[in-house]
């Protein structure tokens, strides 16, 4: 081990922390899907759970004035969600704007 990677533990930043774990997430979300894919063709009757997942969607938006998040016209069209749509959310912050 070099100098360079003595305290790495300690110098890691948070949003690249962060960004790897969201791709690792994805990744393994894609990997989820295609076996899902093989075993539906296996027929396995996965086809619940894979509409399941067909129908979600990954993005970041900002919290606007009474905590207000939109979800972007793509991800709306993409969902078929419309005004008045019961939707649910987890929220992960990434980045904090404050001083």
């Amino acid at each position: 081990m070099t100098d360079e990677n003595d305290g790495a533990a300690w110098s890691v930043n948070p949003l690249e922390a962060f960004q790897q774990a969201s791709e690792q997430a994805t990744r393994q979300q894609q990997q989820f899907v295609q076996s899902l894919l093989a075993g539906e063709s296996a027929g396995n009757g996965f086809g619940s759970q894979l509409d399941a997942v067909s129908r979600t969607a990954t993005f970041k938006t900002r919290v606007q004035s009474g905590g207000r998040i939109s979800i972007p016209d793509a991800e709306r069209e993409a969902l078929d969600i419309e005004e008045g749509d019961i939707v649910q959310t987890i929220v992960v912050p990434v980045k904090r704007n404050r001083e």
